[in-house]
């Protein structure tokens, strides 16, 4: 083969660069949505990531079945290994299980924490797609619910974790548990509408208006700590013309720049359409006299995009949690702080 000369290479390489970019991001696939659950539906209890506790595996079981589910536990719930709940063989091949299970309507990762992105080779994605089921979770299932889009082209579901919500005393916040059986449960959708609005007002956080104005997109994003992780490895974010949603926990203002920076110099933030900022709770500064704030870091990176963004939208490590489909095409109201979905995320009628 004869090689090229260097004024011939000098006018491939932006080319080869392109192409490049395109593997790295992959092209997604066209869009699976699970069925929407009804009564008498099995949802599997897995744990992909950390452990939980059997209390909270238990009050999440009875609040389930009083809305007329079954529950099938997976016996690798019950490993251990370090934080991790088991191997990453074990973990791996249990959560496949659960999409080859023809049982199985939907899939319950009982927490998050840490561990996901350990098994994300270990998965196959062509058996997720033709197996398409309703997965729940949010914080460390951000890397599951991206590789499901981008690898599988099926729709997940950043939502709070029943095994948290129905866990305390006092139960879930209204909003919270609403928004999750709102996305979920067929009996909500009614037969000729598409989509629905997500509306935060009158929450204990307002949502507030950082750049004003309406923007379309698919819905992708999560924990800034997996989005960031994720960088450089086939399960990279693709944020173009995206609705980018963003929230974090326990993370203080520095490293909230670092991880915002990386996003910026990558392209990610100004190739979203418009981006929603969540909750960062427990992200104030130990020094606040010699701290910026995360605000701070909003307006810095996010402000001057020429995008609508908004602040406080509740989605995060809160009690006040929305549920967001992954990969959905919506809308977003800068101005008015709400969210709403353009499509079902789900799919209706006979299985």
């Amino acid at each position: 083969m004869p090689r090229l000369a260097p004024f011939a290479f000098a006018l491939l390489l932006p080319l080869l660069l392109v192409l490049a970019g395109c593997e790295s991001t992959g092209n997604r696939p066209s869009l699976v949505k699970p069925h929407a659950l009804m009564p008498g539906d099995t949802i599997a209890f897995v744990a992909p990531a950390k452990w939980r506790p059997e209390e909270a595996l238990q009050a999440a079981e009875n609040a389930l079945a009083e809305r007329g589910y079954k529950v099938k536990r997976y016996p690798q719930i019950e490993s251990r290994y370090g934080y991790l709940a088991g191997s990453d063989e074990e973990r791996a091949a249990a959560l496949m299980d659960a999409f080859r299970d023809p049982e199985i309507d939907a899939i319950l990762p009982v927490t998050g924490g840490y561990g996901l992105t350990r098994i994300l080779d270990r998965l196959d994605w062509e058996v997720i797609r033709a197996n398409p089921k309703i997965v729940m979770g949010y914080s460390d299932l951000t890397a599951l619910h991206i590789a499901l889009e981008q690898r599988a082209g099926v729709v997940g579901f950043h939502s709070p974790f029943p095994t948290w919500m129905y866990a305390g005393k006092d139960g879930p916040a209204a909003f919270t548990e609403d928004s999750l059986w709102r996305a979920l449960e067929a009996a909500r959708y009614p037969a000729d509408e598409q989509g629905y609005l997500i509306d935060p007002a009158g929450l204990s956080r307002p949502v507030e208006t950082l750049v004003p104005g309406v923007a379309r997109g698919r819905l992708t994003g999560g924990n800034l700590s997996l989005i960031t992780a994720l960088m450089g490895t086939p399960y990279e974010i693709d944020t173009r013309g995206a609705l980018l949603f963003i929230e974090e926990v326990g993370e203080d203002p520095y490293r909230v720049d670092r991880m915002f920076s990386t996003l910026a110099m990558s392209g990610k933030l100004a190739q979203a359409n418009g981006i929603v900022i969540g909750v960062f709770r427990g992200c104030e500064p130990d020094e606040p006299e010699i701290s910026l704030t995360v605000e701070q870091l909003f307006e810095e990176y996010l402000g001057g995009l020429g995008v609508p963004v908004v602040v406080n939208f509740p989605v995060g490590h809160v009690g006040e949690n929305a549920t967001l489909p992954v990969g959905i095409l919506a809308e977003l109201d800068a101005d008015s702080g709400t969210i709403r979905l353009l499509e079902n995320p789900v799919e209706l009628g006979v299985r």
